[in-house]
């Protein structure tokens, strides 16, 4: 197998307008790309897109899971920005991450992670 040059992932939102404002606002910035209707795509870091589209999410979809430099700042954030509830940061004897998960509007599970040193 040849080495692979990227990945993409895709969430499915019912209400693409509103699912497109909600993404803006936990990236920070408007999609990277809008290739045809109801079709966005982020690319998150070099070779890493997140595809939002228009349709009929898959109970429980991801998690789709991104690395933060600060996991309490940006769950701060996401809280006020977005008015959700976030589980608290996750730690694990071992385990060199911090986590916490979430769900977005239409129930795609999202989450941040921060290596620890």
């Amino acid at each position: 197998m040849k080495k692979h040059t990227g990945v993409t992932f895709q969430v499915l939102v019912q209400n693409y307008e509103q699912g497109i404002k909600w993404y803006e606002i936990l990236f920070n910035r408007e999609p990277d790309f809008i290739p045809h209707e109801n079709f966005a795509e982020w690319e998150i870091v070099k070779g890493a897109w997140l595809q939002v589209a228009k349709g009929l999410p898959t109970k429980d979809n991801g998690p789709l899971r991104l690395g933060v430099e600060d996991i309490n700042l940006e769950r701060k954030r996401l809280i006020n920005a977005l008015n959700l509830k976030i589980e608290e940061v996750n730690t694990r004897e071992g385990v060199p991450v911090a986590w916490c998960s979430f769900k977005d509007p239409d129930g795609n599970r999202v989450g941040l992670f921060q290596e620890l040193e």
